[in-house]
């Protein structure tokens, strides 16, 4: 029986305590894989006799019904009962239960629409509305003394249904994985029926019956049924529905909605008398769009004056508005504190997202939405911030943060930004006060509009798995580097720059690092980026013209070298981005006056191209830069460093090669409309192998003719084929000996010791402590492939354990690095996530065989997902602009 057919009864007078009810839908899940899974019928089947649950369009949805309630806190108690019920007969089957508007993992293919002629009926009618009706609404029911006064009612409470949807906000994401940019999905998806929306310009039941029937004659809809409008009479007995809200992972969310929309009822009846200002259709859906695009992160629309304002103001104002009627109801006190609580953790679309930023997988969006459902999940607590920072989910001391290594077991991360006792490090105590004056609500909007921006703007990145480019999260919490830590680094970043830079070209080279003794022969011939490219051209004395250097911090002031990037090493335009962004949004935490600025970036980067000139360079020649396009993961970087470094931004396909015997033998072209322009350098942004494959212009094939033109020294590659070899993680182990050998000098950085698995006593090691170690594959990019040793399960550790009795060449180890830690806002506060810092040093010819190095004023700090060690953007890691303080460090000559 739905609560609809238990108000059949006679109603209360008008201003009387009207009894509420709700039909929740839910989406079920392979607890297994956390995907959609079509067995409605089976759990159906296991549900007991007369249980208030009930099919659904698709066998993937299940609708639960609760009794009638006069008092809120029996309706919580009802709506947890179900659930309980259902949750724990799913279990046994194997499946899991999740109230929201939408779930992110399913096969759209494999869904079913549930076997009855009705059913069959619409997927026959409706077709792709009816296959893509992955979605799960709440339906909430207050009675009503007859359909004239649900009709006349109806049309009053137009301009607050928006506030009722933005409450409900769940669904976020699409079924392929896809962050949809919006609050409620589900409203777009759902307002694709042709009988949704607002409320006709009706005034009695017979105008309204008149107008259904038309729709009916109309064969658009086959009954009263499929009346879908946000608010609607019952078609069988005197009860008003409210049928715009998503499904609700929180009981609270739902008691909160159903009492607000119960208030509202007996505030209209009783002005029924009064007249009421009409709502513009145009307003109230663009109203409506608003609440599913922002939920409780942005801004709402006051329907009354036409005006955005922020969702607490409309939300907060509404509660306060319906007092009379909620005290009336005796639910003003567990109203005023589920408001608080709304508005304090804000949608569940907002939390969805915090928890795929935090750990990074759609997997734990899935179970934490499983856990809330059914009541189970660990909320966090209500702020309970005594320093006012916003720093309540900070460990203390008596917690540390363990880190084991293999020679330090005890060994704990340290945070950049907060010492152990809490008070602020050097550098940040304004910008900690400053940041948490701001508050938890404004800080969610500000994030909100960060996104929204960064949307427009397309600052995307392909997280590795995805079929589309996410938005690359950015933290509100600024990261803060020191003056002298800043000059110790740079001078380590440019000292292994140049050694990395002589290291490549001697090994394509005389090879007087084999001879010396300083890595073994057979190091080449295990390293995958070892290639007979890489030996052309002899003329190029700079190989790595942009180095990319990726750094952890393990203790104050103390850097270590994690790994070198010397192919196509992305991040600057990022940290751009990212310091446009704070600019904008962030301006209430003062930005320290020493901060380096980064608008010299693209000029640096067009100086450096044009440095790398070939010798035979052609006197009207242009330099460009080569991507694949715009699906290349980074393609926003592409198109910003571009434009700012002069460079012309093109694909393989407009490129040309000369390859007769004339006057342009060797010359590269691009090609622009019907021109011809010669190109002196190419800053290559994608793969070498990829390129040297591709076909140019006309279809003509590339390899042979950019060869032979770095042959004769009529063009020019930055960063040089073959430099694979640098950044090889087996190579990695050698690089303080050739600091040593090219430069007589001791490493001014350290980097993190590391174990050959291709020489047996090592492997050995690495193998009796696999679980106190992290294992890389030499050959893997973007944190691909890698085993930290703590955080794995027994069968994992297992796996890896026979890839390295198998194939021990392919891999190395390292010790785990005890990474810094960082405030970062997860929505309610700022909470502790590991941070690296990606730095760039640029290589220039300088004359007299000699190669300057330069530090941009620019780095990118990654942020890991909550209690992750991997930071990488393509593991969906997000960044924090970083404030270098002091000038520019002097480039360095080697």
């Amino acid at each position: 029986m739905t609560p609809a057919d238990a108000c059949a009864g006679p109603a209360d007078p008008a201003g009387a305590v009207r009894k509420v009810g709700v039909e929740e839908e839910f989406h079920l899940v392979d607890l297994r894989t956390s995907r959609l899974t079509t067995r409605a019928p089976e759990l159906l089947d296991v549900l007991p006799p007369g249980s208030p649950y009930v099919e659904e369009l698709q066998r993937c949805v299940i609708e639960a019904n609760s009794d009638v309630h006069r008092h809120l806190d029996d309706l919580r108690v009802n709506l947890q009962s179900n659930r309980s019920v259902l949750v724990d007969a799913a279990a046994g089957l194997g499946i899991g239960v999740v109230a929201a508007g939408s779930v992110p993992l399913s096969v759209p293919t494999e869904m079913l629409v549930t076997e009855t002629p009705r059913y069959r009926r619409m997927l026959a009618d409706y077709q792709l509305l009816a296959r893509e009706q992955l979605i799960c609404g709440t339906q909430v029911h207050v009675d009503v003394t007859d359909r004239d006064e649900a009709v006349a009612i109806a049309s009053r409470i137009s301009p607050y249904i928006p506030s009722l949807l933005a409450l409900s906000a769940s669904s976020p994401f699409w079924a392929d994985g896809t962050d949809t940019g919006y609050a409620s999905a589900r409203t777009l998806v759902w307002q694709r029926w042709p009988t949704t929306g607002p409320f006709p310009d009706v005034y009695s039941a017979a105008e309204y019956d008149d107008e259904i029937e038309r729709l009916i004659n109309s064969g658009v809809i086959t009954d009263p049924g499929m009346v879908y409008f946000d608010v609607r009479p019952s078609a069988r007995v005197n009860t008003l529905e409210l049928r715009v809200c998503d499904s609700c992972p929180s009981v609270d969310t739902i008691a909160l909605i159903a009492a607000l929309f119960r208030a509202l009822v007996i505030r209209e009846a009783r002005r029924l008398d009064s007249p009421s200002p009409p709502t513009s259709p145009a307003l109230y859906r663009a109203a409506i769009w608003q609440a599913a695009r922002a939920g409780l992160e942005g801004d709402l629309i006051d329907v009354d004056h036409s005006t955005p304002r922020p969702a607490a103001d409309v939300i907060t104002d509404l509660t306060a508005s319906l007092r009379n009627e909620l005290e009336d109801c005796g639910d003003w006190p567990a109203v005023d504190e589920l408001t608080r609580q709304a508005l304090t953790f804000g949608s569940s679309s907002a939390r969805q997202r915090r928890t795929l930023r935090r750990r990074g997988r759609f997997t734990a969006v899935v179970d934490n939405l499983i856990a809330e459902t059914a009541g189970t999940l660990t909320e966090a607590p209500l702020p309970d911030d005594p320093e006012g920072r916003l720093l309540h989910g900070y460990r203390r001391p008596e917690q540390p943060a363990d880190i084991p290594t293999v020679d330090s077991p005890d060994r704990a991360s340290y945070d950049e930004a907060v010492a152990s006792a809490g008070a602020s490090r050097p550098g940040y105590a304004e910008i900690l006060a400053s940041a948490a004056a701001l508050g938890a609500n404004t800080l969610r909007k500000r994030q909100y509009q960060i996104e929204r921006e960064q949307s427009i703007d397309g600052v995307t990145f392909r997280v590795t798995g995805q079929s589309r480019a996410q938005l690359f999260p950015l933290d509100v919490m600024p990261r803060y580097i020191g003056a002298d830590d800043w000059q110790r680094v740079s001078r380590g970043l440019r000292q292994r720059a140049l050694a990395l830079n002589t290291f490549i070209t001697d090994v394509y080279g005389d090879q007087e690092c084999i001879h010396g003794g300083i890595l073994p022969p057979e190091a080449l011939d295990r390293a995958p980026g070892y290639r007979q490219t890489g030996r052309m051209p002899a003329w190029q004395r700079v190989r790595t013209h942009i180095c990319g250097t990726d750094l952890v911090s393990p203790e104050p002031g103390h850097f270590v070298v994690l790994e070198d990037n010397l192919r196509v090493p992305s991040g600057i335009a990022y940290a751009m981005s990212n310091r446009t962004l704070m600019t904008q949004f962030m301006s209430e935490i003062p930005m320290p006056a020493a901060t380096m600025s980064v608008a010299d970036v693209p000029r640096m980067l067009g100086e450096t191209i044009a440095a790398a000139a070939p010798p035979d360079a052609h006197a009207d020649g242009i330099d460009i830069m080569i991507s694949s396009g715009w699906q290349d993961s980074a393609w926003f970087e592409h198109t910003i460093l571009a434009a700012g470094a002069g460079l012309r931004l093109t694909t393989p396909e407009h490129i040309s090669v000369d390859v007769t015997d004339g006057p342009d033998a060797g010359r590269v072209f691009f090609h622009h409309g019907t021109s011809r322009v010669p190109v002196n350098t190419a800053y290559v942004r994608m793969d070498e192998d990829m390129l040297l494959s591709s076909n140019g212009f006309h279809d003509q094939p590339l390899r042979d003719g950019i060869l032979d033109g770095l042959g004769r020294g009529r063009f020019a590659l930055a960063n040089a084929l073959g430099n694979g070899v640098g950044d090889d993680k087996a190579i990695y182990h050698y690089v303080p000996a050739m600091i040593r050998y090219y430069l007589g000098e001791e490493p001014l950085l350290d980097q993190v010791p590391t174990w050959l698995c291709a020489e047996r006593h090592q492997r050995d090691h690495v193998v009796d402590n696999l679980e106190h170690l992290v294992v890389k594959p030499i050959d893997g990019l973007g944190g691909s492939g890698i085993t930290i040793g703590p955080e794995c399960t027994a069968e994992e550790l297992s796996r890896r354990r026979v890839d390295l009795l198998t194939q021990p060449e392919r891999f190395i180890a390292q010790e785990v690095v005890a990474l810094s830690t960082h405030p970062t806002f997860d929505g309610n506060g700022f909470y502790a996530h590991h941070v690296d810092l990606r730095a760039f040093v640029h290589l220039r010819a300088a004359g007299d065989e000699r190669v300057s190095a330069h530090v941009a004023p620019a780095a990118l700090t990654r942020v890991a997902p909550a209690g992750s060690l991997i930071v990488n953007s393509s593991r969906g890691g997000g960044g924090k602009d970083t404030w270098i303080q002091g000038a520019d460090p002097a480039p360095r000559e080697g």
